[in-house]
């Protein structure tokens, strides 16, 4: 694919575009249907084509956080299936109308959800985001450009081409779910320019990625994905139940962006909060970033190493982790505010004051109580599928599913009415 064709394909999007945004519920419902069973009828193919990706990727000295998130097990595999059908279940953003009222002028108005037209996602790694994207797209009328990873182009590339023969088979334009074929870089800049059919940009990748985006585009770019996690423990926590909850948030999936990066501990419990969960941590083989008075505490750990300030700053997706000690629930804060706390954070304590105090000091997208970073994720919210995690304050925050996929037009109505 060179430039020229990438902007026909994305001008051909925009025109299908507007047929999607016309789409009955019970269509977009049928095509998401098909796409599920087609992608179930067509498992061990798919699962042919990733192996191979994972194997190339592993000979070329890929890091084993990016080959894991670029592999389909079978739980994964099954989990985007589920994730297309969960979507059709969900009631259509489309359908909402509200803030409904009558104006003195004797127009009445009223806002109603549509679509914002053409999405663009670039995104990395994992081949799931090439059918949660055009799943949740198709549901909220939009239509789709995508440009995946490099290292997954194989995956990606068959994914798409049953994404196009289910539009196909119930009659829809399959270019409104396009698929950018080619590795070459140079087309994301192309990509990037091309604010005449693509509505909005998600990035989906590391922070390169995103600031390349931010940097670069005509289009409006949602930031998301990005984020150091953190978990302050409490003195006033429950240290049994809150070594459970930490080594969760770290190892359940230690690539994923909500994963645990740094922990911070109260002073006070310290002393017998770190030793137990470094014992917890240590049959998994978490590298530890001890900073400060926190060394003293982890010397005897086996994969403990000293921390730098740098460190407080590297979003890790593999067993690596920050640890250190803080003097309060305020200091804990602090310490967020400075290291870019604006993805998934959680405070573990049983103090309601402290608890609130962290909620409102915390800048993060997603604040939690007494409970894993890891539940950051469309459908552990009950959304369904997410196109991204938001980290930005316009628009939309946290997982975004179908109605962040959408913006609103008002409706007015008059008795042929003249403005006086």
């Amino acid at each position: 694919m060179n430039a020229e064709e990438l902007k026909i394909m994305c001008r051909e999007a925009y025109e299908a575009s507007l047929d999607y945004a016309l789409l009955s519920t019970s269509k977009k419902n049928e095509i998401l249907l098909k796409l599920a069973d087609l992608l179930a009828e067509r498992e061990a193919e798919i699962m042919k084509i990733n192996s191979e990706d994972v194997n190339n990727a592993s000979k070329r000295g890929l890091t084993p956080a990016l080959v894991d998130r670029m592999t389909f097990t079978k739980a994964r595999f099954d989990e985007m299936v589920e994730g297309v059908r969960k979507v059709a279940l969900l009631d259509d953003p489309l359908n909402r109308i509200w803030d409904g009222k009558t104006l003195p002028s004797g127009l009445s108005l009223y806002k109603r959800a549509v679509p914002l037209g053409v999405v663009g996602v670039i995104y990395e790694s994992r081949p799931n985001v090439t059918v949660d994207i055009a799943a949740l797209c198709l549901k909220s009328g939009n239509a789709c450009v995508l440009r995946g990873g490099s290292e997954c182009l194989n995956t990606n590339g068959k994914l798409h081409e049953i994404i196009k023969e289910a539009l196909q088979k119930c009659g829809v334009s399959a270019s409104g779910a396009a698929f950018v074929n080619s590795p070459d870089r140079d087309l994301v800049a192309v990509m990037l320019s091309l604010n005449e059919y693509i509505s909005v940009l998600i990035p989906r990748g590391g922070e390169k990625l995103q600031r390349r985006c931010q940097q670069e585009s005509s289009i409006p770019v949602i930031i998301g994905g990005f984020g150091i996690s953190h978990i302050f423990a409490d003195d006033s926590c429950d240290l049994q139940r809150a070594v459970g909850v930490i080594v969760n948030a770290k190892v359940q999936k230690p690539s994923a962006c909500n994963a645990l990066d740094t922990l911070l501990v109260h002073e006070k419990a310290a002393d017998k909060l770190i030793p137990a969960v470094l014992d917890a941590l240590k049959p998994y083989k978490v590298e530890v970033l001890a900073h400060g008075r926190a060394a003293a505490l982890a010397k005897d750990y086996p994969y403990v190493k000293e921390g730098s300030e740098d460190d407080f700053d590297r979003e890790f997706l593999s067993l690596r982790m920050n640890l250190k000690v803080v003097a309060d629930v305020k200091e804990a804060c602090e310490h967020m505010r400075k290291h870019r706390a604006s993805h998934s954070d959680a405070i573990l304590t049983d103090s309601r004051a402290h608890a609130d105090l962290f909620v409102r000091s915390a800048g993060s997208a997603c604040v939690y109580v007494n409970a894993s970073t890891r539940f950051t994720d469309g459908g552990q919210f009950g959304l369904g599928a997410e196109v991204a995690i938001s980290t930005q304050k316009l628009h939309a925050r946290g997982p975004m599913s179908l109605e962040a996929l959408t913006t609103y037009q008002y409706v007015l109505n008059g008795d042929y009415l003249a403005r006086a």
